[in-house]
């Protein structure tokens, strides 16, 4: 798993390796300054060794100062252009080891960005906003040092203004600010330094390939249908017919032994010769190992009343979604929370704008808050989608980092949700079913997008290529 933390989880790390471990910051600095120079020196091979280093006035600057020393130590052609204003201690301590050249003019083969690190938290303006401008406007290759200047290091949004990075140093641990809202368009590809402050703690974490190969395991030789759990979908509609559809379609891919499906009359004669695996019914079956809903259902009230009465009689998995969310919003959420079974909620940002009842704008500022309180409050885990999805217990939190814009259309929800229900109803926990269903989609649309581009990608396609990515996942 990769590691990603909050400006105040990596103060707190700091602090513990300055003051319990007893590394000095300058040698903390200094390590770091060095590291961002590899990372340069090997930029240098491909763009040019006429390089510019933008100093702020704070420790990121200092990084910066010491960068530009290592780098004209090795032979480069280095000069710092420095912000003013009052430098912090170790900034100063840092220009001071400095014996190059100094620039009025932001420009180069390799501009290397030490404006700002990830404790910025008000919006870029003035001086400091000039120079991000002429970064931006160099053509020059742009390698920031711990994140984009301009980014917020918790919520990856831009503060006004911010660099746009090619290739982002993160030094020590990588932040949230790189992969949540416009970090992962302002960072370009993003390496890790490692310089020895120690993190120890519950950190928002991202799975790769080996850790969701776990959720996989061999499966027995000596075992039959019912061996690998029933997952029931109520979706669709006369109106999203295709919704079910892909949602049905997404869960008989997912491993589970029976899909069944709970629709309408019209929904089950458009889909029955197309899916002649799953097992059509007029209502849901309460003894499903797990139990989805709201995919194209229509948000009215008789969905409304059939979620309460899944939430009080089912001892299962269940997941809601879409429409299923939105009843919810429109009629009461607080049934959420006599709960008899563990449920799932599967948001996009509007969505759980309208089911907690704050701002879009509230919610990107804090995504990950606002799920662990919605989640501890309501004693639910929530997914709550985006380009780095959130999935959270209100204890741990997880990250899925796998996806492209080709899941930016319509269908991409509703797969998600059949991924999800089949995984749990073979076994897995939902907050384990959640992780891997989100992370085989979002492999599966990288292929495609690979094959196809985000274009031209759609959701059937993304369908098609989830056995191969499952495979390519198990090894």
């Amino acid at each position: 798993m990769i590691k990603f933390l909050t400006n105040a989880e990596m103060r707190s790390a700091d602090e513990y390796t300055i003051k319990e471990l007893g590394v000095p910051s300058r040698q903390l600095m200094k390590r770091a300054g060095e590291a961002i120079a590899d990372e340069v020196a090997k930029a240098a091979e491909e763009y040019g060794k006429k390089i510019t280093v933008v100093c702020g006035t704070g420790n990121n600057g200092g990084d910066g100062y010491i960068c530009a020393q290592a780098l004209r130590m090795r032979g480069y052609l280095v000069a710092v252009f420095a912000a003013e204003g009052r430098l912090s201690p170790d900034c100063q301590w840092a220009k001071s080891l400095y014996e190059g050249e100094y620039t009025h003019k932001i420009d180069g083969d390799i501009i290397v960005d030490c404006i700002f690190g990830t404790g910025l938290s008000r919006e870029v303006s003035g001086e400091f906003a000039d120079m991000i401008k002429a970064i931006n406007e160099s053509g020059a290759f742009v390698l920031s040092a711990d994140i984009a200047s301009g980014i917020n290091g918790d919520n990856g949004r831009v503060m006004g203004t911010a660099v746009k990075a090619d290739r982002t140093v993160a030094v020590a641990e990588y932040k949230l600010g790189h992969v949540l809202g416009d970090g992962p368009d302002y960072s370009g590809a993003v390496t890790r330094a490692d310089i020895g402050i120690q993190a120890n703690g519950e950190y928002a974490c991202a799975f790769t390939d080996e850790d969701v190969r776990a959720f996989f395991p061999r499966r027995k030789t000596n075992s039959h249908k019912g061996t690998y759990g029933s997952a029931c979908i109520m979706a669709g509609s006369e109106k999203y017919i295709g919704a079910a559809a892909l949602c049905l379609s997404a869960a008989a891919r997912s491993g589970c032994g029976y899909v069944r499906a709970a629709c309408p009359v019209a929904v089950r004669d458009a889909l029955v010769s197309y899916l002649p695996q799953v097992i059509f019914a007029e209502d849901v079956d309460l003894s499903s190992s797990a139990i989805a809903l709201g995919s194209g259902c229509g948000a009215d009230e008789r969905l409304y009343k059939k979620i309460k009465s899944i939430l009080s009689s089912y001892k299962g998995k269940f997941i809601i979604d879409a429409d299923g969310l939105n009843a919810l919003s429109a009629f009461g959420k607080d049934v959420l929370k006599d709960a008899s079974c563990s449920v799932l909620i599967t948001p996009h940002v509007k969505e759980f704008s309208r089911l907690t009842g704050l701002g879009v704008d509230e919610i990107l500022s804090d995504p990950i808050g606002c799920a662990k309180a919605f989640a501890c409050d309501y004693g639910v885990t929530v997914l709550l989608k985006g380009a780095a999805t959130i999935i959270t217990d209100g204890k741990k939190t997880y990250l899925n980092l796998r996806g492209s814009t080709a899941l930016s259309k319509g269908g991409s929800g509703d797969m998600l949700t059949g991924l999800i229900c089949g995984s749990a109803a073979r076994g897995l926990s939902l907050t384990d079913a959640a992780l891997c269903g989100a992370y085989v989609l979002g492999c599966a649309a990288e292929a495609v997008s690979a094959e196809k581009t985000d274009y031209c990608a759609v959701a059937t396609d993304i369908l098609e290529k989830m056995p191969l990515t499952i495979k390519n996942i198990i090894g």
